[in-house]
């Protein structure tokens, strides 16, 4: 059986850069906390965890003192930063510095703009930790939206300055333009910025192309992971026989029967480590049912 596991997939930077800044104050010996899941990858963060890595969540956050802090590579609002500065915490920043330059655009945008005749909108999902930092740079009053059909929604007789989170489909973010480009009022104006990060952008045409090589997918990504989500979609509309997993207990031995060739991938939060060990997990069930025939 061929075996092969996707290049392209695994950690982008951002995650790699704050996972290598978490493991760098950890061996340290010092004290860490992670403001939210650092990646969404479950057995990523149980690694950590094993680590001596913290996670917390925000309600803990806002009763902490005197501690270190790391924020992970989804980046965080303006009021996150003020609660450290009162509290004494340090901060080792991992945001993404794509995120960061987009968070540095919206802020200047929102601080220019005639608020009272412009909206800013953010094409990203609701509550994720990078469009809740977004959301942040205008003091909350920015319109998200998650799917090109909620663009109906946006008030046209006003200014609309559009932005995406950085893994969003770039086809659906054009969609989006198309449409209010068709809707603006004439008396208002509509200019867009194309934010999506384009390491996690390519990976679309590149896993398409990578399902239609083998005979079954495993894609490996935890659940909660809205870019896996999106590259495990577009791997099962290539692929109808693509599996999602988180690891590699969930792997059935019945997907392998008439099977010749596997392909492993993952979304931009799933370790390499991870891919390998689903890869060594086929080889374990082959090679013990070849013995056993």
């Amino acid at each position: 059986m061929i075996i092969e596991i996707d290049q392209g997939s695994g950690f982008c930077f951002g995650v790699t850069t704050a996972i290598e800044k978490a493991e760098e104050t950890l061996r340290e010996g010092r004290q860490l906390s992670c403001l939210g899941d650092i990646v969404h990858n479950g057995m990523e963060c149980e690694r950590l965890r094993n680590m001596g890595l913290d996670t917390i969540g925000h309600e803990e956050f806002s009763h902490l003192h005197d501690a270190t802090v790391l924020l992970r590579a989804h980046g965080e609002p303006p009021a996150t930063y003020e609660h450290a500065r009162s509290n004494r915490i340090t901060i080792i920043d991992a945001t993404c510095p794509v995120v960061l330059a987009l968070q540095k655009r919206i802020k200047k945008r929102y601080e220019q703009m005639d608020k009272s005749k412009a909206s800013i909108v953010i094409f990203g999902k609701n509550g994720h930790a990078e469009v809740l930092g977004l959301v942040g740079q205008t003091e909350g009053t920015a319109i998200v939206i998650e799917h090109a059909e909620e663009a109906a929604k946006l008030d046209f007789t006003r200014d609309i300055y559009l932005y995406s989170q950085t893994t969003k489909s770039l086809d659906e973010f054009h969609r989006i333009i198309e449409y209010c480009q068709e809707h603006i009022a004439p008396q208002a104006t509509f200019r867009s910025f194309d934010t999506i990060c384009r390491q996690v952008a390519n990976r679309m045409p590149n896993i398409c192309r990578f399902a239609t090589r083998h005979d079954m997918i495993l894609f490996v990504c935890g659940r909660k992971s809205s870019n896996g989500r999106v590259l495990y979609n577009a791997c099962l509309e290539h692929n109808a026989n693509t599996h999602l997993i988180e690891g590699p207990e969930e792997i059935m031995p019945e997907w392998l029967h008439g099977i010749d060739s596997v392909g492993i991938c993952g979304a931009t939060s799933t370790p390499k480590w991870l891919m390998e060990k689903c890869r060594d997990r086929i080889t374990e069930i082959v090679g013990r049912e070849n013995e056993q025939q």
